[in-house]
């Protein structure tokens, strides 16, 4: 039976995305594995943490969290993570979704890959090793095609969704969520809502403490003015 994650066995690194790492001290001078788990939003922790929990067996000594969406422009700890990496580390990914939904973006993350001298592997899928010089060329051509039907995924879900609405409104429906009132605001919002009129916290750090996403907190202040 698998343990669940608890939260004393990671400590969080970064105010805005959330980046942990296992509180286990990591010995310099050696190697260090990477795990990099993403969800699109931070309400789902349910799939974050069943990342994590398989990110671990596969030997993962730090593991990184981001929420944003697979194509979003900057991903603020995966940067991260490609920064701390040293010649010789290992990342890795249970998906190439996870990396990147964008051709582009993956192939910019296999530059970095190979110009470190580190190795991606994609769980049960992909090993790309650059850490004693160029990667194999069949092998980087395989991710490359992977990256390719990731974003091919991305985009028929999204064509769907937009298929989806304008049926919805051709049939009158009302479509997004309800309106947030000030009486809707959960207590763990309104508990921690002082110190950001204060000026103490941030909204990144207001929608931490709450465990909301940030455009969830931006609907809460905006129904609290």
């Amino acid at each position: 039976m698998e343990k669940p994650v608890k939260k004393g066995d990671f400590v969080t690194k970064k105010e805005a995305g959330i980046s942990v790492t296992h509180s286990h001290a990591v010995t310099h001078g050696h190697a260090i594995t990477h795990g990099y788990a993403r969800c699109s939003t931070n309400e789902d922790r349910q799939d974050i943490d069943r990342q994590t929990r398989e990110l671990k067996k596969h030997g993962a000594e730090k593991v990184w969290l981001e929420y944003e969406h697979g194509d979003a422009a900057s991903k603020e700890q995966q940067a991260l993570m490609l920064e701390t990496a040293r010649p010789g580390d290992t990342i890795v990914t249970l998906e190439v979704s996870r990396l990147a939904r964008s051709t582009k973006q993956l192939c910019e993350i296999i530059d970095i890959i190979r110009e470190k001298r580190l190795r991606l592997v994609i769980v049960g899928s992909i090993t790309l090793d650059c850490r004693n010089g160029n990667p194999d060329p069949m092998t980087e051509a395989f991710l490359q095609i992977a990256g390719v039907f990731s974003q091919l995924e991305l985009s028929m879900i999204r064509s769907r969704v937009r298929s989806g609405v304008e049926n919805a409104r051709a049939k009158g429906k009302r479509l997004g969520r309800p309106p947030v009132c000030a009486e809707r605001v959960p207590e763990q919002f309104l508990r921690y809502y002082p110190r950001y009129q204060s000026g103490s916290i941030n909204i990144s750090e207001l929608a931490r403490l709450a465990q909301v996403s940030r455009p969830t907190a931006y609907r809460y202040l905006k129904a609290l003015t």
